[in-house]
């Protein structure tokens, strides 16, 4: 670990603060509980706050955060209660520290502000009946300083790397292509559902753990500039989508183009590896309750041109 000041705030908060971690029920389905009245809508435009803050973070120390709560997963899988070590609790901590530092302040707040409209007020009380008092208040004045220091300790974020192992003008292409096929299927779809609250099947908090941990070493292989440029189009694509969550053909195409090349950049491995974890907790019947939502041949003649821009983007790696 480097020693900074951020970085001896991080071993000071996670030592004040562990007691409260493992107060914690990291079982639990709360993660699926809307915190409050906010839409998909409106979720989806704080979310949107959150990448763009990600997406202006120094590339080095993001993936850094990555790979260590990716360690930190390791640990807390071999845990019957889902709790991390304190060591690995600490190296996150200084990631994320020195992963906020390399941002603007205001992108920080825009998060915090966007986020903190779509909670109810009662959730911080009843989130504290869970816990042990005295443990999350000493978490609390831990945190308050930490923040003091990161605050005090700005990082300049290096320029993202150019994109040398990806052959972008075929994906953009491709994209264009699956995008023009896809669009009428896009549109079909209810994203003002609450499904994304819905469990997709009878799978276990560790089980879910699995699945996202592939998804962050995939995201930490993948090359840092493509992966700017797919965050930043769904900056732009979430701006500018309707009051249905419908985006713009442009700004869909710009997604579409930006993860096909982020996703080229990473090995086949671990792109099948977040496939198959991810399907192990996707009940079999799924694809069809959502195939039953929208028009059946719009709905194939997307599929198809998903399987042709998948190949294009096999092919340019």
């Amino acid at each position: 670990m480097l020693a900074d000041a951020i970085g001896d705030a991080a071993s000071d908060l996670s030592i004040l603060s562990y007691p409260f971690l493992g107060d914690i029920d990291w079982k639990s389905g709360l993660s699926l509980t809307n915190p409050g009245k906010g839409s998909p809508i409106e979720w989806a435009k704080a979310i949107g706050k959150a990448i763009d803050m990600g997406a202006a973070m120094d590339p080095k120390l993001l993936k850094a955060g990555v790979e260590a709560h990716h360690k930190a997963i390791g640990s807390a899988a071999g845990n019957a209660d889902l709790l991390t070590s304190q060591p690995d609790y600490l190296a996150i901590n200084a990631a994320i520290g020195r992963m906020v530092a390399s941002v603007p302040e205001s992108k920080t707040m825009d998060v915090y502000n966007s986020f903190s409209k779509l909670v109810n007020p009662n959730v911080p009380k009843y989130l504290m009946s869970t816990v042990r008092e005295a443990d999350a208040k000493l978490a609390y004045e831990a945190f308050l300083k930490f923040k003091d220091v990161v605050k005090s300790n700005p990082i300049t974020p290096a320029a993202a790397t150019g994109m040398s192992s990806v052959t972008g003008r075929q994906i953009d292409e491709a994209a264009t292509r699956l995008s023009a096929d896809s669009y009428a299927f896009m549109k079909e779809v209810d994203w003002t559902s609450n499904l994304f609250l819905k469990k997709p099947g009878s799978v276990t908090a560790k089980d879910a753990l699995n699945a996202v941990d592939k998804a962050l070493v995939m995201g930490a292989g993948m090359d840092s500039k493509a992966l700017q440029e797919a965050a930043q189009a769904h900056v732009k694509a979430i701006a500018n989508m309707d009051s249905k969550g419908v985006l713009m053909l442009e700004d869909y195409t710009a997604i579409n183009a930006g993860l096909g090349k982020a996703i080229a950049a990473v090995p086949t491995s671990r792109v099948m590896d977040v496939y198959n974890a991810f399907s192990k907790i996707t009940d079999g019947g799924v694809p069809n309750q959502l195939y039953s939502t929208v028009n059946p041949q719009d709905a194939m003649k997307a599929y198809n041109a998903f399987l042709n821009f998948k190949d294009v983007v096999k092919a340019s790696r």
